[in-house]
């Protein structure tokens, strides 16, 4: 009688032992028609594909050799380029986690001084081992890749308010000290250069159009190095938005100075219609990048309104709309750091107020990633291209140029000051004058640029890159390392790390309506009184256009406080605790959601809160 489990057994398992033996030959011809392609497939063997039809009656032949299947193949070609981006990526982020582990070490250095070290001693090690060290810093990988991460951050999250308060003194830090830097160093150098003719030397090759241009790339402050040692000594809000917004204007002078010098040296003459238009050129530049910044920001901005039903993507358009902005402007030599700042400042009241919580989060922490990764990665590259980079060592020029980078804006930074504080109602200190002339740190970007340099058109190019490390070498790590211990030494003010509350927004908007009535009254339009309408242009034209839903209506105080009780919601979940909003808060909240334009209808709000 047969068994009954065979009845319930799975389809196959309880067939007879020749149905087995059928079905296992089955398998087995079936592996032994697809081996050998296979194997054939995996191998990277070209030859042999090349052969197959002069072989081809070997393979069927009773004493034709099988090529045995591939276990385990090594193809370092096809991932060699992505595989060393990810090393160098993770190796910058290791060693970024581990300068943070040692508080001693990361409180009396700065990061940027110990990711060079680690630059010099990889590439010291590259050498030792007698590989040729890879160019890491190219500068198309510079300015395509590195740069516009750390720009993004610092657009997008710009303090708006300090910055456009301060314009006109940044203005005239970038503008005015950057061609005062320029024209004072690379003059005098020239001066020095022409000492001695009886003495030949490699100096008498100089001329002054190549020490103009050096002048130009060497006067540029850079901002990843000002950004990487003012976040760590927490530097008061005025000076940090003072040196850092200098260091981001200041690219749209020294590109155009830049370009012009280089041209002027490949042609050798300078004509009056040549310098008019090297003016006309630098308002083009700068403005024409804040342009396209500017259109690309509305854009995204616009395109958010339509994203609440696809969240997902919302970050990506913030990313790609800032990108393209940043291309664009490169494409027609236009300052594209303007036009990221632009993008970024644009853009991000109408966003935040159409995207979610979460995209919101996502923006913010891939951008401080991405920009620190950056950062990581450029003064490691620095440090690594030192090794290899081609050096012409001279005393003479080396020294003076340190020289003359300190004095030129010790000089410049005292008299611009004493200019802007008769216009200043807040005055720079004699402390304040210090920290912005000893924070003129230079990076990678003046390396970056002296590496484009074309080496038939100028033959000390060499010399112009040694000297040119040595000077960013010297602002970082003596003037990165000892700017820390001077602020303290000095008593300069620190920045205050509390956020801003809603007692501090209500008596900030109430000043600024008073002073505005009281502009009005005076008969005196000045920055208030713009900036009243420009508000009041925004909320009945702009909004209704770019913020998506009742948002556009909502007023600016309602919306702040909506942001901070978002704000106190997420501590509270974190925390686990509770946090309880003051009832007068809420009350002249509600007071303030029928009208924030009119300083009489907000009196009676403001002297409730603080009674």
């Amino acid at each position: 009688m047969p068994s009954r489990t065979g009845s319930h057994s799975p389809a196959g398992f309880g067939k007879s032992l020749p149905e087995r033996g059928l079905l296992l030959l089955m398998v087995l011809v079936f592996l032994e028609g697809s081996v050998l392609p296979l194997g054939a497939a995996s191998s990277p063997d070209t030859s042999h594909q090349t052969n197959l039809g002069d072989h081809q009656g070997t393979h069927t032949g009773p004493n034709s050799t099988k090529k045995p299947f591939p276990v385990l193949a090594v193809e370092y070609d096809r991932v060699q380029i992505p595989f060393e981006i990810s090393l160098w990526v993770l190796l910058a982020s290791l060693m970024k986690l581990g300068f943070h582990l040692i508080p001693r070490l990361s409180s009396i250095v700065p990061e940027s001084c110990l990711l060079i070290v680690v630059g010099l001693l990889v590439g010291g090690l590259i050498k030792l081992a007698g590989e040729e060290v890879p160019p890491v810093l190219d500068s198309r990988l510079f300015f395509l890749c590195l740069l516009p991460p750390i720009i993004l951050d610092a657009g997008y999250f710009l303090p708006i308010r300090p910055f456009m308060e301060n314009l006109g003194t940044i203005l005239m830090f970038a503008v005015v000290g950057t061609l005062w830097n320029a024209f004072f160093i690379g003059g005098v150098l020239y001066g020095v250069a022409q000492i001695q003719p009886a003495n030949p030397s490699d100096l008498h090759q100089l001329e002054l159009l190549p020490c103009l241009l050096f002048g130009s790339i060497i006067s540029a402050v850079d901002p990843v190095a000002v950004l990487a040692v003012f976040e760590e000594i927490h530097i008061n809000e005025l000076l940090h938005i003072l040196v850092f917004g200098e260091s981001l204007l200041n690219d749209a002078v020294t590109v155009v100075l830049y370009h012009l010098f280089e041209e002027y040296a490949g042609v050798g003459t300078v004509t009056l219609l040549d310098g008019v238009l090297g003016v006309i050129s630098f308002f083009v530049v700068a403005l024409g990048g804040v342009l396209v910044g500017a259109i690309y920001g509305i854009l995204a901005a616009f395109t958010s309104r339509f994203t609440s039903h696809t969240r997902v993507i919302e970050p990506l358009f913030v990313f790609v709309y800032s990108y393209m902005a940043y291309l664009s402007a490169e494409i027609f030599h236009l300052s594209g750091i303007m036009a990221l700042i632009a993008c970024g400042a644009v853009m991000r009241p109408y966003v935040e107020a159409n995207i979610s919580h979460k995209s919101h989060t996502t923006i913010k922490y891939f951008l401080k990633m991405w920009s620190s990764v950056s950062e990581t990665l450029i003064f490691i590259f620095l440090g690594v291209a030192t090794v290899d980079g081609p050096h012409a060592w001279n005393w003479t020029f080396v020294t003076v140029t340190v020289i003359l980078c300190l004095v030129a804006r010790v000089i410049g930074v005292v008299g611009l000051t004493y200019v802007i504080n008769k216009f200043r109602i807040v005055k720079l200190t004699t402390k304040d004058q210090f920290i912005i002339a000893y924070g003129g740190l230079r990076g990678a970007i003046a390396f970056s640029l002296g590496f484009l340099l074309n080496q038939d058109h100028f033959p000390m190019r060499k010399m112009f890159l040694t000297a040119i490390i040595t000077v960013i070498f010297f602002t970082v790590f003596v003037q990165g390392m000892t700017i820390k211990p001077l602020v303290e030494l000095l008593a300069v003010k620190k920045k205050q790390e509390a956020k801003r509350s809603i007692n501090e927004e209500i008596h900030t908007q109430f000043l600024d309506h008073l002073l505005t009535g009281i502009e009005d009254i005076c008969g005196h339009y000045g920055h208030h009184h713009w900036k009243d309408k420009l508000n009041r242009f925004n909320k009945k034209y702009v909004k209704k256009c770019l913020i998506a839903g009742e948002r556009s209506k909502e007023p600016q105080l309602i919306a702040f406080y909506h942001k901070m009780e978002m704000k106190q919601a997420i501590e509270l979940v974190e925390s686990g605790g509770g946090v309880k909003l003051p009832s007068a808060i809420l009350t002249l909240c509600l007071c303030a959601s029928c009208c924030t334009h009119c300083v009489i209808c907000l009196l009676p709000c403001y002297s409730h809160f603080l009674n």
